[in-house]
């Protein structure tokens, strides 16, 4: 199947793109990579009189450090922050988790921006950057706001965006050299989105302690009480403990699928946990 026609704009500037949406507002969509967007139009998922591609925008492809903050523009690509392009990316875990997304292909043109408003549940960006704790830039005719990655996805392919407006940035806390990560996906085989997935991220400096599922139905789900236990005691918690907290966040799961979530936390909070399998 083929695309419905549409009319095509590659702006030369944010100024420019955010001027056109403002006035085509219900009837244009925003195209980062076109790795999400590309199979929808393909499939007539969705039908925009006007494709805004926003992929090489110089104000997103720029990755910069805003105190104690990392900004990474919405435009910067998978690959990019895998193959270490971006001097403050390199060595953490934003550069492990890219090289696992998906297939090569997909990552030399998926951007970091893309993903999240797609908000696919079963992606890797949504759930490290609910880990971190990360705040989206949105940009509008009217100005820019930020909002908690917890606030900004809503459910299964829902965000915060509102008409009009594009995510110019995400802002990930600069991890101390103390920080400790763990992230951990089962699929049915290399390349294709989790069945299961875990992240966790423990940075006594930055008082950060957080352990978050995803591939879920909808948003991750944080699971606070595992990530207090581990900050504090510094050990595994009992499988017992976990299975509860994953039993209490997905009380629509089945058996089979909160066998994978446990076995996703627990070898995801190992990585945390036991030097020989950190990263």
């Amino acid at each position: 199947m083929k695309a419905a026609s549409f009319e095509y704009l590659r702006p030369a500037s944010l100024a420019e793109a955010l001027r056109v949406l403002a006035g085509a507002v219900g009837t244009a969509k925003v195209m980062g990579g076109s790795q999400s967007m590309g199979p929808m139009l393909n499939l007539r998922l969705t039908r925009p009189k006007l494709v805004v591609d926003v992929s090489a925008l110089p104000e997103l492809r720029q990755v910069t450090k805003e105190a104690a903050l990392i900004r990474i523009g919405a435009a910067v690509t998978h690959a990019e922050i895998e193959d270490g392009v971006h001097p403050l990316l390199r060595g953490g875990m934003l550069q492990a988790v890219a090289g696992g997304i998906a297939y090569r292909a997909i990552r030399n043109r998926g951007t970091v921006g893309g993903s999240l408003a797609h908000a696919d549940p079963a992606a890797d960006w949504v759930l490290v950057m609910a880990a971190l704790g990360a705040q989206i830039e949105m940009a509008g005719a009217t100005g820019s706001r930020r909002v908690p990655m917890d606030r900004f996805m809503q459910g299964a392919y829902t965000t915060d965006l509102a008409d009009g407006e594009l995510i110019a940035a995400v802002h990930v806390p600069a991890l101390s050299d103390s920080a400790r990560w763990g992230y951990h996906k089962f699929c049915r085989k290399t390349g294709e989105f989790a069945e299961a997935s875990c992240a966790a991220v423990f940075d006594p400096a930055r008082k950060l302690a957080r352990v978050v599922m995803g591939a879920l139905d909808g948003a991750p789900q944080a699971l606070p009480a595992l990530a207090a236990h581990v900050a504090r005691t510094g050990s595994l918690p009992e499988r017992a403990a976990i299975q509860a907290a994953v039993a209490g966040a997905t009380p629509t799961k089945d058996a089979v699928d909160r066998k994978l979530l446990v076995a996703a936390v627990e070898r995801c909070l190992q990585q945390v946990l036991i030097p020989e399998t950190t990263q």
